[in-house]
């Protein structure tokens, strides 16, 4: 009786030793797939990040921040931060009481005023401009002298027509 408890017993247990050792394999192929998926994740998001930083230095490559060159010519100026500064003075142009004096068009909804700015180097500056439903863009040219004063002068402009 003894030796039929133990061969029952030895039994049981080899067949609970076969299916966790076959469970088992199946739990690491089931694994080994998952770190496979998310190694290629990782791939593909590092190379999404590649990308996109490649696309936000495209878009700095015309800009104040990242020309040296153009950011020489404001070395003997304090200015900690010269874009900030010359951009301000731009928006100070839209205090003015009706259209900005730097866009040669009248408002049709209300007066243009400028949006957005892009410093493109020590000399020009890309705005764009907008009355609430029409909208265009200037290109200025400017000029920061030792004083800290700024001139702007206006040298190209567009309006978008509307097409409904």
């Amino acid at each position: 009786m003894k030796s039929k408890i133990f061969l029952y017993l030895f039994v049981f247990m080899a067949l609970i030793c076969l299916y966790l050792f076959v469970s088992n394999g199946k739990m690491q192929e089931s694994k080994a797939n998952k770190i496979e998926k998310l190694e290629n994740q990782v791939v593909q998001l590092e190379d999404s990040v590649r990308n996109t930083q490649l696309r936000v230095l495209n878009m700095q490559y015309f800009s104040l921040e990242n020309n040296d060159d153009a950011l020489a010519y404001y070395d003997h100026l304090e200015l900690k931060d010269p874009s900030r500064y010359i951009a301000d003075k731009l928006l100070e142009t839209n205090e003015q009481k009706g259209d900005n004096p730097l866009i040669p068009y009248e408002g049709m909804e209300s007066d243009f005023k400028i949006n957005k700015i892009k410093i493109l180097n020590h000399k020009w500056i890309l705005a764009d401009f907008s009355d609430g439903k029409y909208w265009g863009e200037v290109l200025i040219n400017y000029e920061l002298k030792d004083d800290l004063g700024v001139d702007f002068t206006l040298m190209d402009h567009l309006l978008y027509t509307r097409s409904n």
